[in-house]
C-alpha cells in the first residue's frame, strides 16, 4: 500500500515529481511503462476499485485482530467491514456488495493461519533502502513483522489462490527482508488461505534494484513529462481498461 506518495500536479518537473521509488511503482514499470508514465510521471494517479479496497479493509481487520488477541473474531470482521464503508463511500463500482460479502470469510480465515505466530512486533514498517547503484532510495511498507521470530509477512487478497508467490510480491517483500528475516507472502481467497515462504530474496531484490536502475536511466531523459509520450500505451492491455485512462490515453497521446 502506497501510503508514502505523494499527489503532485499534472506538469510537475520529473524530477519533483518522482522522487523515490517503491516496490509497486518500479513492479508497475515492469508490467506496463506507459501506465508508468501516466501515474508516476505525468501524474495522474489512477482510482482504485472496489476490490483493492477490499484488500485494505481485510487488512485492517486482519491486524486488529492480530494486535487485540483478547478481541473476538466478530470485532475484527466489524473492523474491516466499516473500513470498507469508508472506502466505498463515493464508488461507483457495481461490484461492491460482491465484495462487502467476502470479508467476514477472508478475515476469519486469514486471523486463524496468522494467529498462531502471537502478537506481531510492528504492523504497516516503513522500510527505507539507499542503495549505492542508485539515486533514489527504495520505500515501503511491510504488514505484519515478528521481530522475535525473524519473520516478515505480506497479506495479499485475491480471488484465486496462486500455485506459486507471484514475481512482482516476491520483489516486494524482497525488499522488507533482510538477512535474518525471512519473509512469507499470506495469500486469502473467499475461499482459502496458504502461506508461503519466499525463497532468493537476495536475486528478488537485486531484480527490484536492476529496475530501479532502468527507471533513473529513463527519468535522466528529460525534466519534461510530456517528454515521455514516446512511451504509446497498448489500449487492449488489463492496465487501460477504465473508460477514465482510456480518456486520458486519448488526451494526451491521441489514441
Amino acid at each position: 500500500m502506497n501510503f508514502f506518495r505523494e499527489t503532485k500536479p499534472p506538469g510537475t518537473p520529473v524530477s519533483e515529481m518522482y522522487t523515490r521509488h517503491s516496490p509497486s511503482s518500479l513492479n508497475l514499470y515492469a508490467a506496463c511503462p506507459s501506465m508508468f508514465v501516466l501515474e508516476r510521471i505525468m501524474g495522474y494517479p489512477q482510482t482504485v476499485g472496489a476490490i483493492a479496497h477490499r484488500g485494505s479493509a481485510i487488512e485492517a481487520g486482519v491486524a486488529y485482530g492480530l494486535l487485540h488477541p483478547e478481541a473476538s473474531e466478530k470485532r475484527a470482521i466489524e473492523v474491516a467491514s466499516d473500513k470498507y464503508g469508508q472506502l466505498t463511500a463515493l464508488s461507483g463500482d457495481n461490484r461492491r456488495e460482491k465484495f462487502y460479502d467476502d470479508i467476514p470469510d477472508m478475515v476469519a480465515q486469514a486471523l486463524d493461519e496468522l494467529r498462531p505466530l502471537g502478537i506481531p512486533t510492528n504492523t504497516q514498517g516503513y522500510i527505507e533502502e539507499k542503495h549505492p547503484e542508485l539515486r533514489l532510495p527504495i520505500v515501503g511498507y511491510y504488514d505484519f513483522m515478528y521481530e522475535d521470530k525473524g519473520l516478515i509477512i505480506d497479506l495479499k487478497t485475491t480471488d484465486k489462490m496462486p500455485s506459486e508467490i507471484k514475481i512482482g510480491h516476491a520483489r516486494q517483500v524482497s525488499h522488507y527482508t533482510t538477512d535474518n528475516q525471512e519473509g512469507r507472502l499470506c495469500y486469502c481467497t473467499p475461499k482459502k488461505v496458504q502461506t508461503l515462504r519466499l525463497e532468493n530474496a537476495r536475486e528478488h531484490k537485486r531484480a527490484l534494484v536492476n529496475i530501479a536502475k532502468q527507471v533513473e536511466n529513463l527519468l535522466a531523459l528529460s525534466n519534461d513529462p510530456g517528454f515521455f509520450k514516446f512511451i504509446v500505451p497498448d489500449l487492449d492491455a488489463f492496465y487501460w481498461k477504465s473508460p477514465a485512462s482510456r480518456q486520458l490515453a486519448f488526451e494526451i497521446w491521441g489514441i
